[in-house]
């Protein structure tokens, strides 16, 4: 079967571990378009392709979010070379800052690069994320700072977005943007959804008077977000409800 963009379903030339790595990069794809995360055809998100060959899905160059399926996303190897045909190219900026990640990660089967307003308004301020409010608190402790350096196209900052990023899930690309990771699609998704909803809260909040948090209480939260507790409520509770709005409002990434 055909998507609406004419291409032929890749389902049953796939492994079916494959092909639901797939419908999970797509979905992504599609949530961001939701939320109006997206910016135009740049930014990215990648996926890692279960098995040994070191092989990765991202986003077809020249797609816009909400068109993306799981039959038209482009595998490539760790260098952002294309393995397998397709009539797309990608964005070797983008896969620049991800392959950093996912070579030095190996928990990081998933990551995700945003350019939203609130995120870089925030990254863009010297202090960062505040504890500001819950939803901050709850990203703050697993958060990471990079420092902008232009356009990604050195691949010797890959070396120093690792080493920025170190241990941590999240990470501020300074003035540039917000970045997350995860082990699943649920996973790195609910950690975006509240890092940028915590940059909002934060760009609204500094209307008026502010009244950050102070750190025992960051210390509090923090301990709350244990990653087990995430991992359940990302993987059982959010990514089935998000997956029921996708099929509502932008049914077809699964195609």
């Amino acid at each position: 079967m055909a998507d609406d963009l004419g291409l032929r379903s890749v389902k049953d030339s796939v492994s079916t571990e494959e092909w639901q790595a797939r419908v999970d990069l797509a979905a992504l794809y599609r949530l961001v378009a939701y939320h109006e995360w997206d910016d135009l055809i740049f930014t990215h998100i990648s996926m890692r392709v279960p098995g040994p060959e070191h092989h990765f899905l991202i986003n077809p160059y020249g797609l816009l979010f909400e068109e993306i399926t799981a039959s038209s996303l482009v595998k490539v190897d760790l260098e952002g070379e294309i393995v397998d045909e397709t009539p797309y190219s990608i964005n070797p900026a983008g896969f620049t800052i991800h392959s950093a990640i996912h070579a030095a990660r190996e928990d990081a089967h998933c990551v995700m690069h945003l350019h939203t307003d609130c995120g870089v308004a925030v990254s863009a301020q010297k202090e960062g994320l505040l504890p500001l409010s819950q939803t901050a608190m709850i990203a703050m402790h697993d958060l990471a700072y990079h420092d902008y350096e232009g356009v990604a196209l050195d691949l010797d900052e890959r070396e120093r977005i690792v080493a920025d990023m170190g241990d941590k899930s999240l990470l501020m690309l300074r003035n540039h943007g917000t970045l997350t990771c995860g082990r699943t699609a649920a996973e790195t998704y609910l950690r975006m959804f509240f890092l940028e909803r915590a940059c909002k809260m934060q760009v609204m909040a500094q209307g008026g008077n502010l009244n950050p948090c102070g750190d025992e209480v960051q210390s509090v939260v923090a301990g709350q977000s244990n990653p087990k507790g995430m991992s359940i409520l990302s993987e059982k509770l959010v990514w089935p409800a998000v997956l029921r709005r996708l099929d509502r409002n932008l049914p077809g990434y699964d195609s």
